[in-house]
């Protein structure tokens, strides 16, 4: 019986290992696009507007993410109601995107940083703190179909609760036993 809990706890944190592993390859080619298109914008088109180019470019990511996200890293924790998914993903994703845009903006407005390295800087550990806020965020607010529903773990309350049982009988027997020790002692004394 513990070797069966052990052994379902070992799985679930190799679940969530390769969920993080997952959602880091997705978030690495997310990076590049956020951050490709950034720097594209920010020497051209949007040259005067950095924080505007952090939200294109946050922007693009997103869009990627989502399709990723959804049929790669988390294919087994889709919800059924796929815009009920996409509206989360995208609120999700708004506080994320704000949260990078917005240590671009405090650098350049409210620290008067004009350097576009140092301001694009910025963006890069907005992007960091960020990126742990969505995780946990798309793990258990946008994809969180029940662990249950998955083939390797769909036994999961039934071996946890197995466990509790026969922990609570050990108890049971230890108490019991104690009782007795003692009610002996009582009948020595006397």
């Amino acid at each position: 019986m513990i070797n069966s809990l052990a052994d379902r706890i070992r799985g679930l944190a190799s679940l969530f290992w390769r969920e993080v592993a997952k959602f880091g390859a997705v978030g690495g080619v997310g990076f590049v696009i956020d951050n490709g298109v950034t720097l594209y914008l920010m020497h051209g088109p949007m040259s005067d507007s950095e924080a505007k180019a952090r939200f294109v470019g946050a922007t693009v990511a997103t869009v990627f993410s989502w399709i990723a996200n959804r049929l790669w890293t988390f294919r087994h924790r889709r919800q059924q109601n796929v815009l009920r998914e996409f509206v989360m993903f995208i609120l999700i994703n708004g506080i994320g995107i704000g949260i990078s845009t917005g240590f671009t903006a405090i650098a350049k407005y409210g620290m008067n940083i004009q350097d576009k390295n140092i301001l694009f800087a910025a963006g890069i550990l907005g992007i960091l703190v960020a990126t742990v806020v969505r995780f946990f965020a798309y793990r258990f607010l946008v994809f969180n179909k029940e662990l249950d529903e998955e083939p390797a773990f769909s036994h999961d309350h039934e071996i946890i609760e197995a466990h509790h049982r026969a922990k609570a009988q050990a108890m049971h027997a230890a108490s019991a036993e104690t009782d007795s020790d003692q009610g002996e002692g009582a009948v020595g004394r006397r």
